[in-house]
């Protein structure tokens, strides 16, 4: 009965947004950010220069700004020679000085809001500044460069003729006054988006701004799938685990077969913040693969960086206007060394970097702790290639090393076990069983009961890992861990099989795929 009444809801709604449609009138607005990527052709290093000149002019009264001398940066030279290459823990003191109410520290004004990413060896989370700047310049106009790109391949769209389902994150401040006593703004760059957005693009997105900064997803999930449903919905935006989710449960609740069961003019999934590879071939049974388009994104807390510019799966393009001075550090180069990064007209096809920012939110020189590959330099066209750690982030989680050393170490203590060797990666979501991490232990000392201590081991990664404890949260997105007891000297065996058993021997501790972890099953076995 629900398919049948959605049917005729759809119906109507299609009626409705064959009147309604707007893309041919915004169509001409957006090409013209098409026009300006195609101009930068021949062009990378002077409209990169003119980022970085810009940045530097607008931040020179900081004090960041005064130690460093900005004001008499006049070429990339002067700018590198002044700044030193960071990370967060470099910047971390700064940053919660502008969590503190300062104003003018690493960006002029005050800072507000802080996006909250997972954390270093030195806390559970960071906090990434997201300035009023930070939001116009670059967060918003990556939005509308990404629609921009799409329209552009695909001239039948039609995009605005109904609703966009953009699925986003909830603020989570986990700080006390103490610890935030400005009463800033803390959580997901995706609640911050959805809160800040104009009220007029509000209209065409979906679900209401209250449902979408619901902090309980287990209540949050029931809403999304009830207010969505009955929805003309032409376009989903979020994270591939998140919504394959939210896609099942909406299927679900109508009785229908696909998701264009429900949403007959879906033409377009947005994707970004993991993977998609592992989850392609389950979407293509949630959705009718011949109504269905796809395009990545390279959205982070730190910044919208680049989009995907082509119907083939690739290449983005990194996004050269949008308040971002991009650098390119070698992998074997010293993380350190100021003269060892490229500018983006340096920088080598074929090549694997560590991805440098500066950006108009008070990041400088920073190394966000992604490589990526340079495909071209102009355009200047990258994908993704990993971490520059070990780490897995196949569900949003971004699980780091020293996040799951100190887990482990925690429940150790707490249960009186102790481990020789570990290593984790992730179990991809099928249509019987739920995404997990699967650790695989070599014990010294095993607990008495194994899958309590796969329990205590869960709750002590959601304390140590904001991002790993969000998605865990209602256990809808990420299952609790499973774990696989190793032979012993399983390690030395996978090791010696690599030709790596020696003074320099290295546990890969996390991965973001199957590869090496099922190499170790097959030993163990």
């Amino acid at each position: 009965m629900l398919y049948v009444t959605s049917a005729v809801a759809t119906s109507r709604a299609e009626e409705v947004s064959n009147m309604l449609n707007l893309t041919p009138l915004l169509k001409y607005y957006f090409n013209r950010r098409v026009k300006a990527a195609r101009s930068w052709t021949g062009h990378v290093k002077a409209v990169q220069t003119a980022q970085m000149l810009r940045l530097a002019a607008m931040a020179r009264d900081t004090a960041y700004g005064r130690l460093h001398r900005f004001d008499g940066i006049k070429s990339y030279a002067d700018f590198a020679g002044r700044l030193p290459v960071t990370d967060y823990e470099t910047l971390r003191p700064d940053i919660m000085r502008m969590l503190a109410g300062e104003s003018d520290i690493l960006w002029p004004g005050r800072c507000r809001r802080f996006a909250q990413s997972s954390g270093t060896s030195e806390g559970k989370s960071k906090y990434i500044p997201v300035t009023d700047h930070s939001l116009r310049l670059n967060h918003y106009a990556g939005g509308r460069d990404v629609v921009a790109h799409y329209l552009n391949l695909y001239p039948d769209s039609r995009l605005f003729a109904g609703k966009a389902f953009i699925l986003g994150g909830s603020f989570a401040n986990e700080l006390s006054k103490a610890e935030n006593p400005a009463g800033a703004r803390i959580g997901d760059l995706s609640a911050h988006l959805i809160e800040a957005i104009n009220p007029l693009a509000g209209l065409l997105r979906i679900p209401s701004r209250d449902v979408a900064l619901l902090p309980d997803w287990t209540r949050k999930l029931t809403l999304l799938v009830q207010d969505s449903a009955h929805e003309d919905v032409t376009n989903i935006s979020g994270v591939p685990s998140w919504f394959m989710t939210v896609l099942r449960q909406v299927i679900e609740y109508i009785g229908a077969d696909n998701i264009h069961d429900v949403w007959p003019n879906l033409e377009v999934f947005f994707h970004g913040g993991i993977s998609f590879e592992p989850y392609r071939e389950q979407y293509a049974r949630l959705t009718d693969p011949a109504r269905m388009r796809y395009l990545e994104t390279y959205n982070a807390s730190e910044g919208f960086f680049a989009v995907q510019t082509s119907r083939e799966h690739g290449a983005m393009q990194l996004l050269l206007d949008t308040g971002v001075f991009y650098e390119f550090r070698p992998l074997d180069a010293d993380p350190a060394d100021p003269e060892a990064p490229l500018p983006a007209w340096k920088a080598e096809p074929g090549e694997t970097y560590a991805l440098l920012i500066s950006s108009c939110n008070g990041l400088w020189r920073y190394s966000i702790g992604d490589t990526v590959t340079v495909h071209s330099v102009d355009p200047l066209m990258i994908s993704i290639a990993g971490r520059t750690s070990h780490y897995i982030n196949a569900f949003g989680e971004e699980l780091m090393v020293h996040n799951a050393d100190k887990a482990l170490a925690m429940a150790c203590e707490a249960t009186g076990a102790r481990v020789s060797d570990y290593t984790a990666a992730p179990v991809y979501t099928t249509d019987s069983s739920r995404g997990h991490h699967q650790w695989l232990i070599e014990w010294t000392t095993p607990p008495h009961d194994i899958e309590a201590f796969a329990d205590m081991l869960d709750s002590c990664l959601c304390r140590v890992n904001s991002d790993y404890q969000a998605k865990r949260t209602g256990d809808i997105f990420l299952a609790r861990l499973t774990i696989t007891t190793a032979r012993t000297g399983l390690f030395d065996s996978w090791l010696a099989s690599t030709g790596k058993l020696g003074g320099q021997r290295k546990v890969p501790r996390l991965q973001n795929d199957r590869r090496i972890i099922e190499a170790m099953l097959r030993l163990n076995n």
